[in-house]
Order: structure tokens, then C-alpha cells, then sequence
């Protein structure tokens, strides 16, 4: 569970609500494994977590929390997430090369497809480094030339047109055009806000993707 607030005020105010609740229903919250992360207005820090406190001890402030398999950072950025999905696509892709190199070229490009195209959140990437960004699209064009068995230094985009594989820039416009089109038909007000605001960073970042080739 998620709790999200503008103010420590409010938010002691939500840890009370849950206090109570857990205490009229018999439950009890795992102090140990509860967490704060304080969003970074600027350069500015904010330690708060002796503050505010949950069944009477403090909770721990981090600076980044995995949610739903998706890393979140103090500075809202996606440096953290996208080493994560790198390190994931380079285990997915050496498991695969381990496990089926005697397979078929077309059975090994299933399989590539099947298991190394998620690029899991990778539509709410916003904010990191061109080296980061740089290093996952590496990261998945070298996972193609190990798990089919080609040279280090071919040609990326020849290798996947010849086997019609979807390139690593295709593969993030479609998953971004993918939660843009998803954020604009669901009913959720407020993610419909999100979706009309059109000087928010994350539509003007789909957007770019799909109005300038990187």
C-alpha cells in the first residue's frame, strides 16, 4: 500500500487513519518493512521521517522504493529503472542462449521476442541520461547477437530488418504510444488530467519520441 501526500501534516494525518483501521479490524502494519521517500523540490532535502512515525516508531526514509516492480527515486528520475531493466534483459538473454543454442534461428527469434521486447514501465520513462538510455539500447541489440550467434560489430538495424525484429527505438515508441493511448480512454480522473495537460513532462516526452528520431 501507497500512501501519497503534499505535507508531513497530512500525511501524519493518513498513518492515523490506518492506525486506526488496522486497530478495529485486528490487523498490524510491519513497521520494519514500512518506508518514507520525501520528492526532491529542487536541490532541496526534507528529513522528515522522525516525524512521522506509524504504530509509534519512526519509519525509515530512503531515497528510492520498488513499487510494483518499478524503481522510484527521491529526484523522479529513471537512471535507477532502467539499469534495473538492463540487468534483467542481460540475465533473460544469457539464460536464453544457455538453455536453446541448438535451437533454430526461428525458434531462437521467438523466443527473443517473447522474453526480451517487455521492457517492463519503460512508457514512464521521463527523466535520465543519455549514458543510461545508451546502455539498454546496447544491452538489447548485443542480447540479439549472442542469443542468433552474430558478430559483436554488425550492423544493428540490417540485423533486425533481415529478421524482422522489432529495433530498440520501435520497441519504446510502441510502448509509449501504447500507456499514451491507455492514459486517454481510461475513466480515471486523474489520470485523464494527465493526459490533457499538455506542458506535463511525460506527454511532452512521448511526443518527442515519436517527432524525433534519437
Amino acid at each position: 500500500m501507497v500512501l501519497l501526500s503534499p505535507s508531513i501534516s497530512s500525511m501524519m494525518s493518513l498513518l492515523n487513519i490506518c492506525e486506526k483501521y488496522a486497530e478495529a479490524h485486528g490487523l498490524r502494519y510491519n513497521v520494519r518493512k514500512s518506508e518514507v521517500l520525501v520528492f526532491k523540490a529542487g536541490t532541496k532535502t526534507y528529513p522528515i521521517a522522525t516525524q512521522l512515525k506509524l504504530c509509534g516508531s519512526p519509519l525509515k526514509q530512503v531515497t528510492s522504493f520498488k513499487y510494483l516492480g518499478h524503481w522510484v527515486s527521491e529526484d523522479l528520475r529513471d537512471g535507477l529503472d532502467i539499469e534495473r531493466e538492463r540487468r534483467a534483459l542481460a540475465v533473460r538473454c544469457n539464460m536464453l542462449a544457455r538453455r536453446f543454442a541448438k535451437c533454430s534461428t526461428d525458434v531462437k527469434i521467438t523466443l527473443f521476442k517473447a522474453y526480451c521486447q517487455s521492457f517492463y514501465t519503460c512508457g514512464l520513462w521521463v527523466d535520465y541520461t543519455r549514458r543510461a538510455y545508451n546502455a539498454l539500447r546496447v544491452q538489447y541489440n548485443n542480447a540479439f547477437r549472442v542469443l542468433v550467434g552474430l558478430p559483436r560489430y554488425c550492423s544493428a538495424s540490417g540485423m533486425f530488418a533481415e529478421a524482422g525484429v522489432d529495433g530498440f527505438h520501435a520497441i519504446i515508441r510502441k510502448r509509449c504510444a501504447s500507456i499514451m493511448h491507455r492514459v486517454r480512454v481510461i475513466p480515471n480522473s486523474i489520470l485523464k488530467t494527465i493526459a490533457d495537460k499538455w506542458d506535463s513532462p511525460i506527454l511532452g516526452h512521448w511526443i518527442r519520441l515519436h517527432a524525433i528520431v534519437a
